[in-house]
């Protein structure tokens, strides 16, 4: 194998442009009644402007939460990506195996990772690993990505086509893509893929996609303060 296997235990999010504020949610819901008047009355009482974002998200009125946009740049394992574009409420670019050589990065688990399913399907809970399951579950991982990625190579390096070659890649390799969404969106997403008390339907996600909403939570809650307390107040449901 010629370049160097990397193993990694995280996942990476970056906000590449947004056009994003509680402003957009304010402006949108007041059309209804203001008209051409809206916008000058964005600037108003912050109390009155966000009275009404917690209106509009414990009414479930979400069609003002989609007057926004923010795109993500995602890197992370194959198998978060297929788990995300469940989300049929977004915008999709993904890193293509059939036009570029794929890179020898893979997902390991890090030694806080849950590694024990306790209880049935849709009612179970995640526990620790002993020490000997997470050196078990690692060596194998490692050893399976080595030989996959070195049968990958010898298939190019003997003419063989990208797309017809990825096919051995485990769904742990590493891929990027740029995802695009609306608030309203996103916090359907996050009700679905994190884990809180609190939240009116608790949701059990995998903790790899959860790692990744975090991130996309944390840069939510910077761009739209009220319209996040707003959807923490409500329970965590998306309007």
């Amino acid at each position: 194998m010629s370049e160097t296997v990397i193993y990694r235990d995280d996942v990476s999010v970056e906000l590449v442009k947004s056009s994003a504020s509680d402003a957009d949610v304010i402006w949108a819901a007041r059309v209804s009644t203001a008209g051409e008047q809206s916008l000058a009355e964005i600037g108003e009482d912050p109390a009155r402007s966000a009275g009404l974002i917690n209106y509009l998200a414990r009414e479930r009125h979400g069609s003002p939460f989609e007057h926004t946009s923010m795109t993500f740049f995602v890197s992370a394992p194959i198998f978060v990506f297929r788990e995300f574009m469940r989300h049929r409420i977004a915008s999709y670019n993904e890193e293509s195996g059939r036009y570029r050589e794929l890179k020898p990065v893979f997902y390991i688990p890090s030694k806080e990772r849950k590694l024990i399913q306790v209880g049935k399907t849709g009612a179970y809970t995640f526990e620790d690993g002993t020490p000997e399951q997470f050196e078990i579950t690692v060596k194998a991982m490692k050893e399976a990505y080595v030989i996959a990625y070195d049968s990958y190579i010898k298939m190019l390096e003997a003419g063989v086509a990208r797309e017809v070659a990825r096919v051995v890649l485990p769904v742990a390799t590493y891929s990027s893509m740029y995802v695009t969404m609306n608030a309203r969106a996103l916090m359907n997403f996050l009700s679905l893929r994190t884990a809180r008390e609190g939240s009116h339907f608790p949701s059990y996600p995998q903790r790899e996609i959860e790692m990744v909403a975090e991130k996309m939570e944390a840069e939510f809650a910077k761009l739209m303060p009220l319209t996040y307390g707003a959807f923490e107040k409500s329970g965590r449901i998306a309007p």
